[in-house]
């Protein structure tokens, strides 16, 4: 994701960016912008609820959290990088 789009996007994206008490996977301050891609870990009860108590926290920050599983990256790249660039495209 980021070899492949995320470096050439025309606003800065941070990788491992550490957000408060958070370390996000990638971050694009100029579009208020959280990317997660989860990986197997996120679908347990536990994951689970800890992603939820995280997008909370950073929705109440002011910031958008997208998530992809990996398999939608693998299996979808074009359209998760068509959702990350509509995203973003409104703050540019």
């Amino acid at each position: 994701m980021w070899y492949d789009f995320l470096k050439d996007l025309p606003m800065t994206v941070n990788r491992q960016k550490v957000i408060d008490r958070y370390i996000v996977d990638f971050y694009c301050a100029g579009a208020r912008l959280v990317i997660e891609l989860d990986g197997s870990q996120h679908y347990d009860p536990e994951g689970k609820a800890s992603d939820k108590e995280r997008d909370a926290w950073l929705k109440a920050q002011g910031l958008t959290v997208l998530r992809f599983s990996n398999a939608e990256i693998q299996g979808n790249f074009r359209g998760v990088c068509e959702m990350i660039l509509k995203h973003v495209e409104g703050f540019a």
